[in-house]
């Protein structure tokens, strides 16, 4: 009798256990109000698509800082004189070089407005979740003060402003990646497992090179917006800066790597983001030699040497162009990869030990 009371007891308190972690699951799980059939009707899909779009618009602006075109057309929001979208093809595809990246980043930040309006409005319409809802008006604010933040640097021809739309523009990258990952059927499933102590231990790690990665590009930022009138003295100080973070940086980037790939526990969602960061990383260390050579020459300390006297640097030339330009656009993917790897390690935290993410994917370049 005592032996069946106490199996009774242990039965309720499991079933109770059981109802709580299941309102809790519900919660998280809870995606769609109605089937939705469709995929363009699935917030996912959207962003996807509009992480996709934002890596072309970020190396596109970094064309325009490189090649000094902001002020190419100096009106705003039109384009000399015209609507945006009406301005003759002919003139922008086959005018001045300036006239077209400049016109081009315009229509390519329209583009993303528009996907993140299709993305606000698809979690309203099929998600249930408040958290994603939100996040998803967060993206669309975010979008639209980028976007007067660009227009407002034309109509003030403030260098300052340029500066910190340069910084806010891979804040966003990150953003919409975060976006792509939580309207998942990936993400939705983790929630439904409780969850695996090794992830903790990459979580922090990955969300303080995210960080360190942020700030590494905000120095990238002022050092591609000096002012004419800046003291040589203070170049001096932001060019050290930026080197002292890069190597803290590289040193929590290979912790990272290292512990990812231990205690991954076999998960590709962490051990791929991983391995592209460590190779995104050894590539952005050759462009950052690269892009100092081909602006400010070999430093002076490793004298004259013949290969080193018969450099010639072109100003606004092809090479000088393309690995400054690439140098600032593969520090936007390592900060994507590093906030990728928080949020997933976060999210992996109540999943169990052998449970393999195989089947989960986010969906196209993101989820991989």
């Amino acid at each position: 009798m005592a032996n069946d009371e106490l199996a009774g007891s242990n039965r309720s308190s499991l079933c109770i256990h059981h109802s709580s972690f299941g309102k809790q699951q519900d919660q998280d799980t809870s995606l769609t109000s109605a089937p939705v059939s469709a995929a363009w009707l699935r917030p996912h899909f959207w962003a996807v698509l509009l992480c996709c779009a934002t890596f072309p618009l970020i190396w596109v602006g970094g064309l325009v800082t490189t090649t000094e075109a902001g002020m190419a057309v100096p009106d705003w929001p039109t384009t000399f004189g015209y609507n945006m979208f009406l301005y003759p093809w002919q003139t922008w595809l086959f005018g001045p070089w300036d006239l077209f990246i400049e016109h081009g980043h315009r229509l390519l930040g329209s583009l993303s407005g528009l996907l993140s309006i299709a993305l606000c409005v698809t979690l309203w319409l099929y998600d249930e979740r408040r958290y994603a809802r939100w996040l998803g008006v967060a993206t669309l604010v975010a979008v639209i003060v980028q976007g007067v933040l660009g227009g407002m640097r034309v109509q003030l021809d403030q260098n300052t402003l340029a500066m910190i739309h340069g910084c806010t523009g891979p804040a966003f990258f990150a953003l919409t990646a975060v976006m792509a990952t939580i309207t998942s059927r990936w993400w939705r499933e983790a929630a439904t497992q409780p969850r695996v102590e090794d992830h903790a231990r990459i979580m922090p790690l990955a969300a303080t090179t995210s960080l360190l990665a942020f700030l590494q590009l905000t120095l990238g930022a002022q050092l591609r917006h000096v002012p004419v009138d800046a003291s040589p003295g203070s170049f001096r100080a932001m060019v050290l800066l930026h080197l002292v973070l890069a190597a803290v940086l590289t040193l929590y980037v290979g912790l990272l790597v290292v512990r990812t790939l231990r205690a991954g526990c076999g998960e590709r969602l962490l051990t791929r983001p991983a391995h592209r960061l460590a190779m995104l990383f050894t590539l952005q260390l050759f462009l950052g030699v690269g892009a100092w050579v081909l602006n400010y020459q070999w430093p002076q300390w490793l004298g004259e040497h013949a290969w080193n006297a018969a450099h010639t640097n072109v100003q606004e030339g092809l090479p000088q162009v393309m690995v400054t330009t690439a140098h600032m656009a593969v520090g936007s993917l390592i900060l994507v990869n590093a906030v990728l790897l928080t949020i997933r390690s976060a999210r992996l935290l109540r999943r169990p030990a052998g449970h393999s993410a195989t089947t989960g994917s986010i969906g196209l370049g993101v989820a991989a």
